[in-house]
């Protein structure tokens, strides 16, 4: 009787109540590591990092908000009772924090937008057979790296009441100017903060119009589709991933919106029209001396901005 290789080497059924054979399946120590733990060790010093600068400060400020907590001298025993959420129904009913929203709220209306659609298109020319390709992608990237405090300097020339802005638009140029009218002033501030962080988010396009394939343009080309539609039917799917992350990293660039209101408008002008929410943060905290009500209007701040974040995921995923 003849057998071939295979039927020698064919398991046989297991017996009832046999031990499985080693090597077969994760160990238990290991299920939770994965099936690489060394990762762990090479991930674990960014995950301190992380627990250090972020989350720490985010259950402290946490913690904050439901205790009437006040500044004091370093080494000093004080009493910082818990107040549950009175804190909340302080910020939840002043006018100025509900103005400072909707302003961040106009903010994010222009900002992402303009962000994503700018560098998305971008980011397609200059990955493209462009002459001078290299100088433009440096040049969109040099304000980005920049000093807020230099590239606003320019912006104040631009957008005074006598800057060259005005000075081009004639007598169509806004009365009052730019940055001292209530209605221009957050769109302006807006416009700023899409040119300053234009270059990251191309450079974040361009790395991912890399890992779409040249064939697909080629055959959509032979099949007699324009450059437009192939943008829309090849290039927009294409980079969704990456166009997620930019939509979140906008968002949450536009909601930490600080340093360009505080230098523009010297500090939330005109009238409180460009005051983000930490912005009052920091004039509620440490100039009013209030960090607990600072504290509730940052937690607020960051179940919003996690809302939006999960409902880009959401709409982006079923899409």
């Amino acid at each position: 009787m003849s057998s071939t290789h295979s039927d020698l080497v064919r398991p046989g059924p297991a017996r009832p109540g046999a031990r499985p054979r080693a090597g077969r399946g994760p160990r238990p120590g290991l299920r939770f590591a994965g099936r690489h733990p060394i990762g762990i060790a090479f991930v674990s010093p960014y995950v301190l990092y992380l627990a250090a600068i972020f989350l720490y400060p985010l259950g402290f400020a946490v913690w904050m908000s439901f205790h009437d907590y006040f500044f004091a001298a370093p080494g000093a025993q004080v009493d910082r009772p818990f107040v549950g959420l009175a804190n909340y129904t302080t910020v939840l009913t002043d006018p100025a924090v509900w103005h400072s929203f909707l302003n961040i709220a106009i903010f994010l209306v222009i900002n992402v937008p303009l962000t994503v659609g700018a560098s998305l298109v971008l980011a397609t020319a200059l990955n493209s057979k462009l002459r001078g390709r290299a100088f433009f992608r440096t040049a969109y990237y040099v304000p980005y790296i920049t000093a807020s405090v230099a590239v606003v300097g320019v912006w104040l020339f631009l957008f005074n009441s006598n800057g060259l802005v005005n000075q081009a638009l004639g007598p169509l140029a806004p009365s009052p100017s730019w940055l001292v009218n209530s209605h221009l002033a957050m769109p302006t501030i807006a416009v700023f903060v899409a040119w300053k962080q234009l270059g990251f988010f191309i450079v974040l396009y361009l790395s991912a119009l890399q890992n779409v394939p040249g064939e697909l343009y080629e055959s959509a080309a032979l099949d007699g589709a324009g450059k437009v539609r192939m943008f829309w039917s090849i290039t927009v799917p294409a980079v969704r991933t990456a166009t997620l992350l930019v939509l979140v990293m906008a968002t949450v660039t536009g909601a930490n919106l600080f340093t360009e209101p505080y230098l523009l408008t010297s500090g939330g002008g005109p009238d409180g029209a460009t005051t983000s929410p930490v912005l009052l943060m920091y004039q509620r905290g440490l100039q009013q001396g209030h960090p607990d009500e600072a504290a509730a209007i940052g937690v607020i701040l960051v179940v919003l901005i996690t809302a939006i974040s999960l409902i880009y995921r959401r709409v982006l995923e079923r899409d």
